[in-house]
């Protein structure tokens, strides 16, 4: 069975366990608590020596981390990955945007929430929050016309900007500015074998880390 080391709050971690449910694949859950330093001990470092959260373990002992990457992989061969060449780099591409454009800004600013951290920050703050209107900006324009990012059909390149553009307002953004995301948010959560980010999935085992 697969195992994923997994941060609760992480939009990053909840793309493989909303992808990992949708596939019908069963999993392990691990508990990783990022902010008591447990992707810093000795024993996860040697399963992934970047220190982050999600990582995927197979059962022969491969390990592979990034989620984005995860989500690939496990996609290959599924609905969620187109075969052919050109829609296959679509999805990269807005998985790419994801990561540089999008994740830096929405989640960073979430997280600053979550830990309480935003007054430490106030002055970065603005830059943030420019940067998350500005990806979501693109996002907008781009879903202007179409119901999903690629080929109108739904893909890992929507779990991967879902994750943490649907929890963006915790993180202060206004996502009543952008209907057309309204209506993309609302068409994610009604595909089969959707589960929140707040729900139990996986089968949680303590390992001592």
């Amino acid at each position: 069975m697969l195992r994923l080391y997994d941060f609760w709050e992480s939009g990053n971690c909840y793309k493989v366990r909303l992808l990992l449910s949708q596939l019908g694949e069963p999993f392990e859950r691990v508990p990783v608590d990022i902010l008591q330093g447990q992707t810093r001990t000795e024993s996860y470092l040697k399963r992934n020596p970047n220190h982050r959260v999600p990582l995927l373990e197979w059962p022969d002992g491969r390990t592979l981390a990034e989620s984005n990457a995860i989500l690939f992989c496990i996609a290959d061969g599924t609905p969620f990955l187109p075969a052919d060449p050109w829609s296959r780099a679509q999805v990269l591409q807005w998985m790419f945007f994801e990561q540089y454009s999008h994740e830096p800004y929405i989640a960073v600013v979430r997280f600053w929430h979550f830990t309480e951290q935003v007054e430490q920050n106030i002055n970065t703050l603005p830059g943030k929050m420019y940067g998350g209107y500005g990806a979501l900006g693109v996002m907008e324009q781009h879903l202007a016309t179409r119901t999903f990012f690629v080929r109108d059909t739904y893909s890992i390149a929507d779990i991967a900007l879902y994750a943490y553009t649907h929890v963006a307002d915790e993180g202060g953004f206004e996502l009543d500015r952008f209907p057309a995301i309204q209506c993309w948010l609302s068409s994610v959560s009604e595909q089969a074998n959707h589960v929140a980010i707040t729900d139990p999935v996986g089968v949680e085992i303590s390992l001592a880390l």
